[in-house]
């Protein structure tokens, strides 16, 4: 059984998330989704949306065989339980496919690093949570 990891944010679902979680369940078997802690995301604006909250929705979606809330020491830590095959990135993601790789195999894991496509944004469509926020403070704000 190919086991794939995918991670993320995951503030405000949309569907270039959707895109991402099928895509990465595509690369095997199972698919385990590590939702960054609050205290994790560093890279960019914090989650709007609780963790707990926004795990429990990724754990719904159909692609999604089980979603956990990550570590708050190392983005690493929940690797040791859940022994990814394959690891993906979604377009947008921060790594470098090569540097995630060599860094997985100096912590003694053999998972492949696979980046995922984006996702084409139609005239009707938002696909990134910042446009989201955006686009509501536009309307609404």
């Amino acid at each position: 059984m190919k086991k794939v990891l995918a991670t993320g944010t995951f503030d405000i679902l949309h569907p270039g998330h959707l895109h991402y979680l099928r895509e990465s369940a595509a690369e095997g078997d199972e698919l385990v989704v590590i939702v960054a802690r609050e205290s994790m995301v560093d890279h960019k604006t914090p989650p709007v949306v609780p963790e707990e909250q926004r795990r429990e929705m990724v754990d719904a979606l159909k692609p999604v065989d089980r979603a956990v809330l990550g570590s708050e020491e190392s983005i690493f830590e929940p690797l040791h339980e859940i022994r990814p095959d394959v690891v993906t990135l979604g377009h947008d993601q921060h790594y470098e496919e090569e540097d995630l790789r060599d860094e997985l195999r100096e912590r003694g894991f053999e998972a492949d690093v696979v980046r995922v496509s984006g996702r084409e944004e139609r005239e009707d469509e938002v696909l990134s949570t910042s446009s989201i926020v955006e686009k509501v403070l536009e309307e609404r704000g």
